[in-house]
């Protein structure tokens, strides 16, 4: 599979590095708001390794309030134009609005990552079947401002596993091809941190529904609350993350801190029992 100029491997996973233009992200919020910032963040993921550049320009963190799309678009756009004026690296837009996901990819976008898999817009499904950009089909319950509110499942891996095999045939059934859908569980959307630890040692039965698994632990709550970690203290236990991802199946990880997971990626992938010569 192909996101923009660059081939999905199965020697290893693709690190899609964030870079969020807003000002209240729960890692990074209000560092990136300036373009200059952005753009200059985004070479050094791509520097550090990154094969993606992730960009959102709404926030999403536990009991954020939505944005406008006129609130969105000016944050966004300008930097989706200026990394592509000085990089050819993939460019994802991570947004639930078809709008600000048209405009993108008529900058230079060639992804989108939708965190409510085209249930927020419906013409979000129609737009990646148009333009023929792969899409990313996240499970979430609720929104952002509400999901967080006691989240309950009788079986976690099952209602998930259900909830993105019907967004995969809903993503089809809207004429976006099989080739092109990433399926991701979620991880901390509308989860408690049970539920993300089970999410994590299951990841093989969101796998097994046969579109590319992106996974994204990184620095999320749940290792804060785990651990008793502040979110500046979260890349040993986040990277602890990362063996079990690739080994239940994940072919993307969307991280924050691109350089360390690229050299723990790099060592592990060399490491693992099947690559011993």
């Amino acid at each position: 599979m192909k996101i923009g100029n660059y081939t999905l491997s199965d020697e290893r996973p693709a690190i899609m590095g964030i870079l969020n233009v807003t000002p209240d992200s729960f890692s990074d919020g209000g560092m990136f708001v300036e373009r200059s910032r952005a753009i200059d963040h985004a070479l050094k993921l791509t520097d550090d390794g990154a094969d993606i550049i992730d960009i959102g320009g709404e926030s999403s963190r536990p009991g954020a309030d939505s944005v406008s799309a006129e609130v969105e678009l000016p944050r966004v756009i300008p930097v989706v134009e200026g990394i592509r004026k000085k990089s050819g690296i993939p460019i994802s837009i991570d947004t639930t609005k078809a709008l600000v996901a048209a405009r993108a990819i008529d900058t230079g976008a060639d992804m989108i990552n939708d965190i409510s898999a085209g249930l927020f817009d419906r013409e979000m499904l129609p737009l990646a079947a148009s333009s023929q950009k792969p899409i990313c089909l996240m499970h979430m319950k609720g929104t952002a401002r509400t999901m967080q509110d006691a989240p309950h499942y009788d079986d976690v891996i099952r209602e998930i596993a259900e909830f993105l095999a019907d967004s995969i045939d809903r993503a089809a059934r809207a004429g976006v091809s099989r080739n092109g859908i990433f399926i991701d569980p979620g991880i901390g959307f509308g989860k408690t941190a049970l539920d993300n630890v089970t999410i994590i040692r299951n990841l093989k039965e969101f796998a097994g529904l046969g579109c590319p698994l992106v996974v994204g632990a990184s620095k999320k709550s749940f290792i804060g609350k785990l651990l008793d970690l502040d979110i500046k203290e979260r890349l040993e236990a986040t990277l602890a993350t990362i063996p079990q991802s690739i080994e239940g199946g994940a072919r993307v990880l969307r991280l924050h801190d691109v350089r360390a997971a690229r050299r723990f990626i790099d060592m592990y992938m060399i490491c693992r029992p099947c690559r011993i010569p």
